[in-house]
């Protein structure tokens, strides 16, 4: 978990300052509207992400190197070529997992969350799902286990492969002449996001865009279809934990009410998007029909609140930041607590963000948590030595934050979405 912390370390930054200067190009460029709400949701996503993964919240119940150690019929020694074998393999292995993701109702909860932005850009690459507590899919990498290649070498080049698709979340870079053959572009991809009918399900490659053509799920963008982007079921919240679970609870409740045994038990493994006749005839799921007239998910956007909502959001990287580059010292159980407190921060700002009514009551959470980490734990998980009176400092902020919260959640419950052309 410390390499792992360090690794993101390094990449958050990184990929925080591109997203910024996109959404800077498209304003002072393009001449765009920015979604900060939007965009805000998709970091808090990957906020809540990453502290998951950091603290192995996960259980894999058959690992490569299982498979490797029982199936091996050779052990080919560990060369560039083996990294490129096996990277080769990983994408294989992924767009298999990838299509699962789309075609199973199940599946689809925790690949949902990517999908869940009504816009598309670089802030959507990071939108990623803390819903996957169990990993099943290394099944799909028996080609690599079979060669022998090494654990460590596909452990090396999963976080490579991983990044490698954070560029092509773009609206900004058109067709790519002979790449377009090769490797999945932003062309494609914008293709993959989008759910005019034409477009669902489609491209579902990771890195090279072959294995779409091999297995017929391939389509190209097209000038006469613009795609629209988001899901037919729309979430409507910017709350990255509500989205994870919005779609399990659709299922739990559609197995719950379903007449039929069959159909409580049908309703986990059958296509995306299937519910039971008799519980979706008296249980309708708003769906959208028209995907070019249609009304996207908004909040309050106005410059004062916008402007707290991203202090709130650089002030939860830098604490996620001392918690990467701090997990061996901050140590068991309190990587847990702090990990804990990420999250209900997280949800406090994100209910804030959607004028919910008990907006106010997760921020008395947050807060108290807070104090109570100060007060019980004498100070912020060792910080106060790097920073003189930190403690005060944090304590003023904790109850700034409440106040201002309180401020500003009155009379902002529940926004209305408002009408806006999806083209």
């Amino acid at each position: 978990m410390e390499k792992y912390g360090k690794i993101l370390l390094f990449a958050m930054p990184i990929f925080f300052t591109f997203i910024l200067l996109e959404k800077l190009y498209g304003w002072y460029i393009k001449k765009e509207k920015v979604n900060n709400m939007d965009t805000v949701s998709s970091l808090t996503s990957a906020i809540t992400m990453v502290t998951k993964n950091v603290l192995g919240l996960s259980i894999t119940i058959i690992s490569y190197s299982w498979i490797e150690e029982k199936i091996a019929l050779t052990h080919i020694t560990t060369t560039w070529l083996t990294y490129v074998i096996a990277f080769v393999a990983l994408d294989f292995s992924h767009y298999w997992v990838h299509r699962i993701d789309h075609a199973n109702n199940f599946f689809w909860n925790s690949h949902i969350v990517h999908h869940s932005s009504e816009e598309f850009d670089l802030a959507c690459a990071v939108r990623q799902p803390i819903s996957s507590f169990v990993k099943i899919f290394s099944i799909f990498m028996i080609p690599a286990a079979l060669l022998g290649i090494s654990p460590l070498v596909v452990a090396t080049v999963t976080p490579i492969q991983f990044f490698a698709q954070f560029w092509y979340h773009t609206r900004y870079i058109n067709r790519m002449g002979f790449l377009e053959k090769i490797i999945v572009t932003p062309s494609h991809h914008r293709v993959h996001h989008a759910f005019n009918k034409e477009y669902l399900d489609k491209n579902l490659a990771q890195i090279f865009i072959i294995w779409d053509k091999l297995f017929g799920t391939f389509m190209e963008e097209r000038a006469d279809i613009p795609p629209v982007y988001g899901i037919t079921r729309p979430m409507r919240t910017w709350n990255p934990i509500r989205i994870n679970f919005i779609h399990m609870w659709l299922l739990i409740t559609d197995a719950w009410r379903a007449n039929s045994f069959v159909d409580k038990l049908r309703v986990w493994s059958k296509p995306t998007g299937w519910r039971p006749a008799d519980v979706a005839e008296k249980n309708p799921v708003f769906k959208i029909d028209d995907v070019y007239n249609f009304d996207k998910y908004t909040t309050s956007q106005n410059p004062v609140f916008a402007t707290w909502i991203w202090m709130q959001l650089i002030i939860i990287f830098i604490g996620v930041a001392f918690m990467l580059g701090n997990i061996a010292n901050i140590g068991f159980p309190n990587m847990f607590i702090y990990g804990a407190f990420i999250f209900v921060y997280v949800y406090a700002l994100t209910d804030l963000m959607d004028g919910s009514k008990y907006a106010f009551v997760w921020e008395i959470m947050k807060t108290a948590f807070g104090l109570g980490i100060i007060y019980f734990m004498g100070d912020w998980f060792g910080a106060s030595k790097h920073i003189a009176q930190l403690n005060l400092i944090l304590v003023l902020y904790f109850m700034l934050s409440l106040v201002v919260t309180i401020r500003l959640n009155t009379g902002k419950q529940n926004i209305a979405p408002s009408r806006t052309s999806a083209i």
